[in-house]
């Protein structure tokens, strides 16, 4: 296929596809898709060999946002079933965080909900990352805690955080749709906050949210022009008890061409698949490890994951390996130009929500490792899919780790 061969030139070479490309690959059909798989394995490769990344989530605040983001169970007016309660004390969330290092995670993300965080929270997440860096030195931390105001993303780099997170989540002409008690350009801004103040930049999508193709491209390119270290491909579940409750939109190829599609518009950077993995991708999740470079270990912010168990023999069977803390994560040309995100032992940038890692995100959340239930209608609600969580940070139950 001549658009694949296009497509794999210039991703060897870090060259921007056309926007006609890219809608092109999301054009291809289910019949071509391993073709698509293959080809976009290649830039992978390319620039991350056969290494995975391994994050994972500690919940810090969860539930009582006053932000009314669609998909969040964590959102003003959910009525999700989730846990919710206050501040980790710093013990508590580096008692959380040593599940997932214990699993091979390399870094972990605090996720807090909330609009963003007040200069009082800066000082309570510097507590915690202290706390995790003084267990264990090598780790990257990155902060997810919602819209920064100015000189908290540099009181955030004082205090050892290496990266912050926060989402795109849909495009620029669609974002008043899915959200309306903030702007994308807040979030752009705080992105750019972020870069500014030395924090190695992750922001990223969610996809499946009854956005066009167009709007996919338009928010990948947006990311391109951004230019994140790390960009997480979250996937919608539609959560009971909030609007969305009833999108159901994506399948396992749906996911394949979409990841296919961000690997080529970003070559040389970390392409995680997040929140909504389990669900969507199924069976088919290890062949989504030839696009993406990095997993997040474990459970979500308000569902369970799949089993870490289970993930490490999924890497191990489909030929890819645990990427070390001693391993650089991003290419040498991003290193030497400055990237922050695994440009350096220790350094690092986060992701990751149930849905795009946002301090008040929830609503595509990921599910266990249920059975697949009976064929249903595309608009009929998969409760059997959705978990809320259960275990781990305000629980007495073990991290699913």
């Amino acid at each position: 296929m001549d658009l694949l061969n296009t497509l794999v030139d210039k991703g060897l070479r870090r060259e921007l596809p056309t926007r006609e490309e890219a809608l092109a690959v999301l054009a291809t059909s289910d019949d071509d898709v391993l073709d698509v798989v293959a080809a976009a394995g290649k830039v992978r490769r390319k620039w991350f060999g056969r290494r995975v990344k391994l994050n994972y989530l500690v919940n810090l605040k969860s539930g009582l946002c006053p932000e009314d983001c669609s998909y969040c169970s964590q959102r003003l007016g959910s009525k999700a079933d989730i846990l919710k309660y206050t501040w980790l004390k710093p013990e508590q969330a580096s008692q959380a965080a040593a599940a997932g290092l214990a699993g091979g995670a390399k870094r972990v993300c605090l996720v807090a909900s909330g609009r963003g965080p007040t200069d009082r929270d800066i000082d309570r997440v510097a507590g915690t990352i202290k706390a995790i860096k003084d267990e264990n030195e090598n780790v990257e931390v990155c902060a997810c805690l919602g819209l920064l105001s100015d000189g908290q993303a540099e009181r955030l780099r004082e205090a050892g955080a290496d990266a912050y997170n926060h989402n795109l989540n849909t495009s620029e002409a669609t974002y008043g749709d899915i959200t309306t008690t903030h702007t994308y350009a807040d979030r752009v801004d705080t992105v750019s906050k972020a870069h500014a103040a030395g924090l190695s930049a992750c922001s990223g999508l969610i996809a499946g949210m009854g956005e066009s193709d167009e709007d996919l491209v338009d928010v990948v390119f947006a990311l391109r022009e951004l230019d994140p270290d790390s960009v997480p491909v979250n996937f919608l579940i539609p959560m009971e008890g909030t609007p969305l409750a009833a999108e159901w939109h994506l399948t396992p190829q749906r996911c394949l061409r979409i990841l296919a599609m961000v690997r080529f518009v970003c070559p040389d950077v970390e392409v995680r698949i997040a929140g909504g993995r389990e669900v969507h991708l199924r069976t088919m999740q290890p062949l989504a490890l030839h696009l993406a470079n990095s997993i997040f270990l474990g459970d979500y912010l308000t569902s369970e994951g799949q089993a870490g168990k289970a993930d490490l023999e999924m890497i191990a069977d489909a030929g890819f390996e645990v990427e070390g803390a001693g391993e650089v994560t991003l290419p040498e040309h991003r290193v030497t130009a400055g990237g922050g995100c695994g440009s350096h032992a220790g350094a690092g940038c986060g992701s990751h929500e149930d849905a795009g890692c946002e301090p008040h995100e929830g609503g595509g959340v990921c599910g266990t490792a249920a059975p697949a239930a009976a064929a249903s209608t595309v608009n009929e609600a998969r409760t059997d899919l959705v978990a809320v969580r259960r275990r781990g940070a305000g629980t007495d139950l073990a991290p699913n780790a």
